[in-house]
């Protein structure tokens, strides 16, 4: 299928770059660039939890607040919610 983008012309440099140094077509990257976003969105849905709607950030960022929810959660005492 073709399409029309609107690229802002310094990101369109900079992408004619890459591809260039990476002996690739822009419009091979482009859909090597797109695809992969593409999987990373379809994993992202498949979370659950804070995750599938905050655990979007960079994942150092994520983990460090999975393991502040771990710690927390691991002094509640389930027979007082029962």
């Amino acid at each position: 299928m073709k399409t029309t983008l609107e690229i802002p012309d310094e990101l369109y440099r900079q992408v004619k770059a890459l591809a260039a140094l990476s002996g690739r077509t822009i419009k091979d990257l482009v859909n090597e660039v797109l695809r992969k976003r593409v999987e990373e969105e379809r994993a992202m849905s498949g979370e659950r939890g804070w995750r599938s709607v905050f655990g979007k950030g960079p994942p150092e960022q994520v983990e460090r607040v999975q393991a502040y929810l771990d710690e927390e959660f691991s002094r509640v005492d389930l027979d007082e919610w029962q």
